[in-house]
């Protein structure tokens, strides 16, 4: 596992929040080409969000920000 600092913790959960919001969207529109090949990218985006959602519920008192905040 990576170590995150409290600094960048916040804004990796943001940053992550907006790409599976992004995504999302993607798959829904009519552009996409290989959706099958994108849906496991997306599902593996969402997986990396859950766990760093995870760590950062963990440190959540050393970067000041609640996660539901974030969110």
């Amino acid at each position: 596992m990576i170590e995150i600092s409290s600094a960048a913790a916040p804004l990796l959960i943001q940053a992550l929040r907006d790409a599976v919001r992004y995504n999302e969207q993607l798959l829904k529109s009519q552009t996409l080409r290989d959706r099958a090949d994108y849906g496991q990218y997306f599902m593996d985006l969402t997986q990396l969000f859950s766990e760093i959602k995870a760590e950062y519920k963990r440190k959540e008192g050393q970067a000041g920000i609640p996660l539901e905040d974030l969110l």
